[in-house]
């Protein structure tokens, strides 16, 4: 019998096969070199990681309103996930994968919180699309990209194909740069050290929402311990 909400990782897989037998090899080849050359380009031994502080900076959520980052770690402690943008179908797994489990979250003391680089209005529409319940803000300028060191320029190779799919990144998220953040995971204490960091240079796997939860709980039980 299938289950009624698979696992991230598995609805993911499953998605990847399926898109790689429409592209075609020739497409799929080249997403997985430039993919590699990413990951060999050194941008994750730049990222902050583990035990450093999590970037206190104001982004506009959804609907145009400032989202102060440094009051919600004050409140406890404060999951966000980084992603591309709603146009980007593995995104909207991952987000839907969080919003089905945001009660088991929520209930550990934790808020969830969603950025990419898009526009507020598109923002509003992924937000909408995926039925979120939690803030979906937008880093237009690439401020906390860049301060978590996440932010690359996309390849000549990458941006042609963007182009041919019809993803105008410089209008879209209203930059002017064919720019994005790796996708990231980090869960931030309520004093904002990084307590868990995922960057993964392969956009097609995400952190799965367990995850996050184990350490929220081990953090909820060693602070009721304390």
């Amino acid at each position: 019998m299938a289950l009624s909400n698979p696992p991230l990782a598995a609805e993911l897989k499953a998605f990847k096969t399926a898109w790689a037998e429409r592209a075609g090899a020739e497409i799929a080849d080249t997403i997985a070199l430039d993919i590699e050359a990413l990951r060999q380009s050194g941008i994750l031994a730049r990222a902050l990681m583990v035990g450093a502080r999590f970037p206190a900076l104001r982004l506009p959520d959804a609907r145009g309103q400032s989202v102060d980052l440094a009051t919600v770690m004050a409140r406890g402690p404060m999951v966000v996930t980084v992603y591309r943008g709603g146009w980007c179908p593995y995104c909207n797994l991952e987000l839907r994968a969080y919003q089905r489990r945001l009660d088991a979250i929520q209930a550990l003391g934790a808020t969830v919180v969603a950025v990419s680089p898009e526009a507020p209005d598109h923002s509003l529409s992924t937000a909408e699309k995926n039925d979120l319940a939690f803030p979906v803000l937008s880093d237009t300028q690439g401020r906390l990209a860049d301060a978590l060191g996440i932010r690359f320029p996309l390849s000549p190779q990458i941006e042609a194909l963007y182009r041919r799919f019809g993803h105008d990144l410089p209008s879209h998220n209203g930059d002017g740069r064919w720019s994005l953040p790796i996708p990231a995971t980090y869960v931030v204490d309520r004093g904002g050290e990084i307590r868990l960091a995922s960057i993964e240079p392969d956009y097609r796997l995400r952190l799965d929402p367990e995850g996050v939860i184990a350490l929220l709980a081990d953090l909820h039980h060693a602070k009721r311990a304390a």
